[in-house]
């Protein structure tokens, strides 16, 4: 009898950082997988012209595996929601992970405030976001230093192509989640301030069936400060979707 493989799970990151993010998850988790650079990150050429998520998220089509879980975190959710609604027979199942869903008015001036810092002082824009996704976490030094070594390799204008679509990529997205099939775990941290909880709950009751989870203490580096709990929570998901597709 031939043996089946496993369905590997897929993770794609999140802006201005790169496929190593997911290096202590992978290690926790209990099936292949494969972590992928989005356009214009990591080993990617730099965008060097405005995109869009649809064509961010053709891009990632084309090197992920011919099926797999999708794991998207922050940018990567929203392209991994684009491929959902749009190639579903590519999903398994799908991981939210620290997603932005249906800004507010005042959620998309943050971040719109946010883009424009970027383009006016870059090294600001870093060091912003190490305090906003590492302060008051017990993450080692080392790692934070780690990361803010990826956000300052970036190419500038690459960033902000990126970030742009970031910024205004739920609402492109948004108006389609109720036709997402895909079965869906939607998980944050609790002290998330920009993919904040409220926002994770959202995006669990606008795609059918989806389930939510937010992790106690937790800010926006999940996958980094608990990555135990998020590959465990992985491992759950897709065993139990399997389990009900048997």
């Amino acid at each position: 009898m031939t043996q089946v493989s496993e369905t590997p799970i897929a993770l794609l990151h999140g802006v201005g950082l790169d496929a190593s993010m997911w290096a202590p998850v992978r290690d926790a988790l209990k099936r292949d997988s494969v972590a992928i650079d989005l356009p214009g990150h990591g080993r990617q050429p730099a965008l060097a012209e405005p995109t869009t998520l649809a064509e961010l998220a053709e891009d990632v089509l084309g090197r992920l595996p011919e099926r797999s879980h999708l794991v998207g975190f922050s940018l990567g959710a929203l392209i991994a929601q684009y491929i959902a609604r749009f190639h579903p027979d590519r999903i398994a199942t799908m991981t939210c992970v620290n997603s932005v869903c249906q800004r507010t008015e005042d959620e998309s001036k943050a971040v719109l405030k946010r883009l424009e810092a970027a383009e006016s002082d870059f090294p600001a824009t870093v060091e912003a976001s190490i305090d906003r996704w590492y302060t008051g976490t017990s993450v080692p030094e080392s790692v934070v230093e780690a990361t803010r070594r990826t956000l300052e390799a970036n190419d500038v204008e690459s960033f902000v192509h990126a970030y742009r679509v970031f910024a205004v990529g739920d609402a492109v997205i948004g108006p389609e989640l109720g036709s997402v099939q895909v079965p869906t775990l939607a998980v944050t941290g609790e002290l998330d301030p920009g993919s904040t909880p409220e926002m994770t709950r959202r995006l669990a009751a606008a795609i059918p069936g989806a389930k939510s989870l937010v992790v106690p203490g937790a800010r926006h580096m999940l996958p980094v400060q608990n990555a135990d709990v998020l590959a465990g929570a992985i491992n759950d998901f897709i065993q139990e979707s399997e389990g009900e597709r048997a």
